[in-house]
Formats: C-alpha cells, structure tokens, sequence
C-alpha cells in the first residue's frame, strides 16, 4: 500500500503542474544549497566560456530537495533543450537508443531515480557517458554485427534519493557530484515569500516562518501546506495567510508545531506506550502498527531521526527524551540524550 501523505517528500500526481508552476528558472532565482550553487555556477561559467557540453552531473540526496529543479535550471542556464525521462521508465537499450540518437548538442538528458535503471540499460549507457557512441548489435549468433553510432556531445543529469545503490562504475562516469541536504526554517520561509508572490497570495507577520518551521526542511512539502492554508485563508478567512489561519488550517490537517503529522505520532506511541520507549526492532514496529517495513524505514524513521525523536542503536530503535516530552510522556532517563542534537 502507497501512503500519501500532506508532509511527504515524494511529489504527488496532482500536485505536480503546482509544483512546477513555483519552481525557479534561473541559478539566481534558487534559494538555499549555496555550495552546490557555487560549484554549479563556476562549472556552467567555464563550459559556456569553452563552447562544451557541461560534465555529466549526479544530484542525490532526500525527495523534495530540488534536484528536478536544478536539472532545468542547468539547461536552461546552458541555453540547451532538456529531456526528462526516470530509472524504471527505460526497461530496454532500445527504449534509451531513440532519446540518445535525437539529443542535439549540448542538450540535457535527465534521468529522475537513476538507480533505479536495469543493469542492461546502465551497462548500454556506459559508452555513451564517456565515449559519446553507443553500440548496437544487430542479427544474432555467428551473423552478430556491432554497429557503433556517434552521438552529439550531451550531458546525464542524473538525480536519485539512494546513491548507495548506484554501481561504481556508473559512479565513476559523472564529473560532478552535488548532495542536496535539508533546509533551514529561514530558508524555507524566503522560498515560501517567493512562491505567495507567484501565488498573488498575501502574507502577514511571521506566517512565513510557521509554515517553514512545519514543512520539515523540505521545499516541496513548504509549498505544499502553502497551498492548503491557502485553501483555508480563502474558504474561511478573507483570503490573507496569518499565523492564525496557518494554526488552524494545519491543525486540521494533523500537522503539529514541528511537522510531525498522525502518522508520525502514531509511530512514536507505538514506540513509547507498547514498548516503553525502546529499543526494539523495527520489524515488531512495523507488525504493531499493522504497516509494511519499507514504509517505516523510507517514510517515517529518516525525519524523526534527523530531529533527534527516534535513535537507532544495536538492539534496534530508542526514543529520546524529546519525543517524550514533545508526546507528553514523562521520561525516565534509560541513557544520556544531552547530547543528540536535533537537525532543525
């Protein structure tokens, strides 16, 4: 079963003309990720100033980020067509043959969950990365041709959530590797200033930095509940986003003051009420909570671990004072927590 949820990282169908209707076109437009942008600007600068295709580019980091963004943004700052497609998407070399052949110079293929690419695909796109030909075999056994066809000079974007999972020699063939990390409440609140604007939707006080505080360091999560309160300033206020219309709205969406919505208090109960807090093995979680593994692990534990709620330890996974006292569960010290610093 697929959970969506109002603060999940992974875009969601209907949302995704919203999504790119707020997304910036220009390096200087992008807020946040300033070492990547700075790494980025100087490669794009140089191979404009060389007339070349800019080095293959590897984005990777958590959903919601900005790795699709940048992708368009670094065509668009070449001058050069963009060609989007995703890993699972190619499931043959022919399905990738007809994108390769019909890249002009210069263009950018984007490959969104780039592990996700079958082996056979990722071992046909080796050649193209680093030799601008591919070889396609024609006829079979002791008829077998290999015919090697040259490309235009292009450059892989690719993006992916899971770089680990990536085979070196893959690895090896992109020249620039930038990983995207979450972003700070300040941060989020000048993207949410930006995407109102574009919205034509006004905010007042500090209504900005409330929705970034909830949006879990995520941009496309921040603009997410922009949307929602939004709908909610518009049915039951006079259309203007403040602190109060963004309390209420959010609370009826379950999302709490640190943007752990139910699903997430649901987790951390299980946790503190069935098991007193821990340690105990993420597969138990997953039987109490009558919910698939691969959910608690992707879905729910990396938030609540990057903030310091939940830790992983030897004999599986602890809840911290905070989430104790943030649940409203007195806490009985089991180890020291003082020293566990929450991401945001």
């Amino acid at each position: 079963m697929t959970r969506v949820r109002l603060v999940g990282g992974n875009e969601q169908e209907e949302e995704v003309v919203y999504q790119k209707s707020l997304r910036p076109i220009k390096l200087s437009e992008f807020t946040g990720q300033k070492q990547v942008l700075e790494n980025l600007s100087i490669a794009i600068e140089a191979a404009r100033l060389r007339k070349e295709a800019l080095d293959h580019v590897l984005l990777y980091g958590p959903p919601g980020l900005g790795k699709t963004t940048l992708a368009h943004i670094i065509a668009n700052e070449m001058g050069s067509d963009i060609i989007s497609t995703s890993g699972p998407a190619i499931e043959r070399p022919g399905d990738l043959m007809g994108i390769l052949t019909n890249l002009e110079d210069g263009d950018v293929l984007f490959i969104d969950e780039i592990h996700r690419l079958p082996k056979v695909v990722e071992e046909f796109i080796y050649s193209a990365m680093e030799d601008f030909q591919i070889d396609f075999v024609i006829d079979k056994g002791a008829f077998a041709k290999t015919i090697k066809v040259p490309l235009n000079y292009f450059t892989l974007a690719g993006a992916t959530t899971r770089a680990g999972l990536l085979s070196a020699p893959l690895r090896e063939r992109f020249g620039l590797f930038h990983h995207l990390d979450f972003y700070p409440a300040n941060e989020l609140a000048e993207i949410l200033r930006r995407s109102a604007q574009i919205l034509e939707v006004p905010l007042k006080d500090n209504a900005d930095m409330e929705i970034a505080s909830r949006s879990r360091g995520t941009p496309r999560i921040a603009n997410r509940l922009l949307k929602r309160v939004r709908d909610y300033a518009e049915v039951r206020g006079d259309g203007t986003i403040t602190i109060e219309t963004v309390n209420a709205s959010l609370e009826m969406e379950g999302i709490d003051d640190v943007g752990l919505d139910i699903f997430d208090r649901k987790y951390l109960k299980a946790l503190i009420e069935f098991y007193n807090g821990g340690p105990v093995g993420v597969e138990a979680l997953a039987a109490t909570l009558n919910e698939e593994q691969d959910t608690l692990t992707d879905m729910v534990e990396p938030f609540l671990l990057k903030i310091g709620f939940v830790v992983r330890t030897a004999s599986g996974r602890r809840a911290t004072e905070r989430s104790f006292r943030h649940l409203g569960y007195p806490y009985k010290d089991k180890q020291d927590d003082a020293n566990l610093s929450p991401l945001f």
